[in-house]
């Protein structure tokens, strides 16, 4: 997935020298979480929003070096990753930078949600199924084929949790009829924890997701 196209360049850059009057205006103006840094046009991290309340106008960015944060993606990070970071670092905004540490501009959450949401795993019809199973007993190779032996085609899948060496897989199965499908998982030891239809699960998804409640119905 090509995320090149989401990239703004419409958000600025400050440089550590500069004052704070000139974040806390900035802040006071967007919704942004976040904004970036840099020393000699060289990444040096991010400023948080939650620490507005500390910031003095007078003061240079340099006097708070110690509240940066250090998260970033590179114009090759994948899409999934982007959306890992976003979330890790509770983020709705995210620089983007070269080889080089220079920044080539941000990703905005709402805009790289967007594009998730209009993948196949969202538009196509079908079922979602969310199974578990030892990190060292599962196969993506072997989640396809049973879902394949029971004449259905796996439109997507991704690990959506991994705890205690147990693995979760969310799946997007091209057929609605899940019992036979969920019946063949278990014969291989996988546990069921979710199987409905493909409209039921993003509401459930809409409802438990706080994080994207958060930054994208603002």
């Amino acid at each position: 997935m090509d995320l090149h196209s989401q990239l703004l360049n419409n958000l600025p850059v400050f440089e550590v020298s500069q004052m704070m009057g000139k974040i806390i205006d900035f802040f006071d103006k967007t919704t942004c979480s976040h904004v970036a840094i840099t020393e000699n046009n060289t990444f040096l991290g991010v400023l948080p929003e939650n620490d507005l309340a500390y910031f003095e106008a007078d003061k240079k960015i340099e006097d708070y070096r110690h509240n940066l944060e250090n998260f970033f993606v590179t114009n090759e990070t994948s899409w999934l990753d982007v959306l890992e970071i976003f979330a890790r670092n509770e983020a709705n905004i995210m620089p983007v930078i070269d080889a080089d540490k220079h920044i080539l501009g941000y990703y905005d959450l709402t805009d790289i949600v967007g594009v998730f949401i209009g993948t196949p795993f969202f538009t196509e019809p079908g079922g979602i199924l969310i199974v578990e199973k030892g990190m060292k007993d599962y196969s993506m190779s072997e989640i396809g084929q049973i879902v394949e032996s029971n004449n259905a085609k796996l439109l997507g899948a991704f690990i959506t949790d991994n705890q205690n060496d147990v693995v979760q897989v969310t799946l997007k199965i091209s057929s609605t009829s899940l019992n036979e499908i969920s019946q063949t998982f278990r014969r291989y030891n996988y546990n069921i924890l979710f199987g409905n239809s493909d409209d039921q699960f993003l509401e459930d998804l809409k409802k438990r997701s706080a994080y994207l409640d958060k930054y994208l119905n603002v």
